[in-house]
């Protein structure tokens, strides 16, 4: 689910999260018997406490994938949250810049990979939106995501048996409301745990580096990690990378959300964990290989006033440097992780 909405929305989504602020905390979910934890990796800081008012669940969880899965939630009834977050590409859109939502419309940014998404304090390329509970009214109002109204959606699920069993269990008693259809989702997705790369492996004593790997590592420190920190790998700012803008888009980023000139063409560092499985890059998916990513650093970057410091003269990287980085990056991906299949559609 990405931040492709305009304006008015944005606008709404503002107004609609301090609505839920008072709401969520009202619907706080009964104690159930399948009570689930969040597992933090050994390697990772402590995480956002985003589950302090949504009890998580076994119920919730299967809720949460049930719904995440399930075409219903926009108005044409077949595009789901999966049809943008797949799976195999560590829940990002395979090979496509831009996700479809209904009536063969295209969305205006990249689908990032949903994982790992309980240590972030702010969601989306332009971080507008502040808490996991909320993020899925973007895509299910936008007009080019999902399409749905919230009412429309509620009034849907309220009238099909299996959910408002599925309600019970989770919450208590049956009705289908907005604020719990949130907290449902938030627990599936909250629980989008990626640690099982090669490289977890080899920092805990369980595998080694090839050589090219090693080398590719310490190339990595050098001249990506102030950005990409481990272990998450990402620092979860928002920088000018001097990717230039599309003239049609004419996205500006996180000056969309903050309305500061500093925050022109500034987005989210994405993390470089499944790095391999998610292209294309950047925001916009113009960069359909890291090959060509990391090439835009070489030679690509476009100076400005808000560009990162770091990038004032690229990034100098030799063609035999290049090879051994996209070694390391290929230890980043998680097989498990994409196989997983407490993530897979339950039919």
């Amino acid at each position: 689910m990405t931040a492709k909405t305009t304006i008015s929305l944005i606008c709404f989504i503002g107004f609609t999260a301090a609505w839920m602020g008072s709401c969520l905390k009202k619907e706080s979910p009964v104690v159930a018997p399948g009570t689930l934890k969040l597992v933090v990796p050994s390697n990772f800081p402590p995480p956002e406490d985003i589950f302090k008012n949504n009890r998580l669940t076994k119920e919730g969880f299967e809720l949460g994938r049930k719904l995440f899965y399930d075409g219903r939630l926009a108005k044409d009834g077949v595009t789901s949250c999966a049809s943008c977050h797949q799976q195999f590409a560590a829940f990002a859109t395979f090979e496509h810049p831009f996700s479809h939502g209904i009536n063969n419309q295209f969305t205006t940014r990249n689908a990032p990979g949903l994982f790992n998404l309980a240590w972030h304090r702010e969601l989306h390329w332009d971080g507008g939106i502040n808490h996991l509970e909320v993020q899925p009214l973007a895509p299910i109002t936008a007009p080019n995501e999902m399409g749905e109204t919230i009412g429309d959606l509620v009034s849907k699920l309220n009238s099909n048996s299996r959910y408002r069993e599925m309600f019970r269990s989770a919450f208590g008693d049956p009705e289908v409301t907005a604020p719990r259809l949130l907290k449902a989702l938030a627990q599936f997705m909250g629980m989008l745990v990626s640690s099982g790369s090669k490289y977890d492996k080899v920092k805990s004593g369980l595998a080694k580096f090839s050589q090219a790997e090693e080398s590719g590592y310490a190339i990595f420190l050098t001249k990506c990690g102030s950005c990409h920190k481990e272990p998450l790998f990402t620092d979860l700012s928002y920088r000018n990378t001097g990717i230039p803008p599309d003239p049609i888009l004419k996205d500006i980023g996180r000056m969309r959300i903050t309305r500061l000139r500093e925050d022109s063409l500034k987005f989210k560092v994405p993390s470089l964990r499944n790095v391999m499985l998610t292209a294309p890059y950047g925001h916009d998916g113009r960069f359909f290989s890291a090959s060509a990513m990391i090439d835009h650093y070489r030679t690509g970057v476009q100076a400005g006033p808000t560009l990162d410091p770091r990038l004032r003269y690229g990034l100098s990287i030799s063609n035999n440097e290049k090879a051994d980085l996209l070694q390391f990056l290929g230890t980043l991906t998680d097989t498990a992780f994409v196989k997983d299949s407490r993530f897979k559609d339950p039919g």
